[in-house]
């Protein structure tokens, strides 16, 4: 009996109970695009760094464990340092350099000779640089804007043309050749990091004790790439967590809000209802169990519909931007629905004891 009412009161109000939905929905939604597109984009950093094929990895002193945060501080020459080493296999010194031409993506600039010694490029089509004016794409990018080998490119105001088309996962989606970026960067004979690959990949800590070791390399950060990969996450990057925090909160906010209005309206409306209840022998518990029970009926049905427009935007995405990853995994799914359904029932905890509260005679002679 009391189910049946309640459904009847929400659809006695279609556009209040579904503005109340939709708040909902975009509560959930807000949480689920923004925080997957968070962790989409560092955990393809991870994957892709994992792919490079180096055992170790050398960066600056106090640099970022960003990718292309770095700059480009170091000498190129401290990579002839390195070769000599006795469990040295190869060195590749690439630089990182962020464009913001069309989307946020990170070039890197490598010395391709050295760079195949740590994984060797495979290519779907074309292949290596012809020349200063040539990019190597991954095939995320080229799919993702019908590019083919011949096409051109546009970064840094500069017109390059496709020479090769390499599967992804192999460090960045764009490789100019290292000598070209650093012009292009004002960084003559400097890089942002040096890959590192042992002789033995067991050898990888031995490696990084004797790169330390080299004088005046003591304040370098050397990590196996186990290591660095391992820091990739949402703790060890600054003010990520504040970030997510901020973003639940906001959206929490526009949940409570629209749900303390619909319900607050709803008791005003229904005062004479309450009273009637209330002269039949309905309880205070009663009264506020109606209320709670709509707001979580309006609640579920917001997250179902919030859960449905995240992946099919996802979906949407991925179509129209491929190089634009996005997580939802089953976690946060989780989250986004107690986070939406306890912001729900707090903005409707107000409305629901005030109703309770009403004196039945009062109610009975509300106009």
């Amino acid at each position: 009996m009391m189910n049946k009412m309640i459904v009847s009161n929400l659809a006695h109000r279609p556009v209040r109970s579904a503005i109340s939905i939709l708040a909902i929905a975009l509560e959930v939604v807000l949480i689920l695009l923004i925080v997957g597109l968070s962790l989409g984009m560092l955990n393809d950093s991870r994957t892709r760094q994992s792919g490079v094929g180096a055992d170790v990895i050398v960066l600056p002193p106090s640099s970022s464990n960003l990718v292309g945060i770095t700059g480009s501080p170091m000498p190129v020459k401290i990579g002839e340092l390195i070769r000599r080493l006795p469990h040295v296999a190869a060195v590749s010194p690439v630089l990182w350099q962020v464009s913001t031409a069309g989307s946020l993506q990170t070039i890197w600039g490598i010395d391709l000779p050295s760079f195949d010694a740590l994984r060797p490029f495979t290519y779907l089509e074309g292949g290596p640089f012809q020349g200063a004016s040539d990019i190597l794409v991954d095939d995320i990018y080229a799919n993702g804007h019908h590019s083919k080998v011949g096409d051109a490119v546009n970064l840094f105001n500069h017109s390059f043309r496709i020479a090769g088309i390499v599967p992804h996962g192999k460090g960045a989606r764009l490789f100019l050749q290292l000598a070209t970026l650093q012009d292009l960067n004002g960084a003559s004979g400097r890089t942002s990091v040096f890959y590192v690959k042992a002789d033995r990949p067991e050898n990888a800590d031995l490696l990084k004790s004797e790169i330390k070791g080299i004088p005046n390399m003591g304040t370098y950060l050397v990590y196996s790439m186990q290591e660095y990969v391992s820091t990739i996450t949402p703790e060890n990057i600054p003010m990520f967590s504040t970030f997510i925090r901020i973003v639940i909160g906001v959206a929490v906010t526009i949940g409570f809000i629209v749900i303390f209005q619909a319900m607050y309206a709803a008791v005003m409306e229904r005062t004479r209802e309450i009273g009637i209840l209330k002269s039949l022998g309905a309880s205070k518990f009663y009264i506020v169990n109606v209320i709670l029970r709509e707001t979580t009926l309006l609640a579920l049905a917001g997250v179902i519909v919030g859960i449905v427009i995240s992946f099919v935007t996802k979906s949407g995405i991925r179509e129209r931007i491929p190089t634009l990853p996005i997580e939802i995994n089953a976690g946060w799914v989780v989250r986004a629905i107690v986070i939406a359904l306890v912001g729900s029932l707090a903005g409707a905890i107000y409305p629901a004891f005030k109703a309770a509260q009403k004196d039945p005679i009062d109610a009975l002679a509300y106009e």
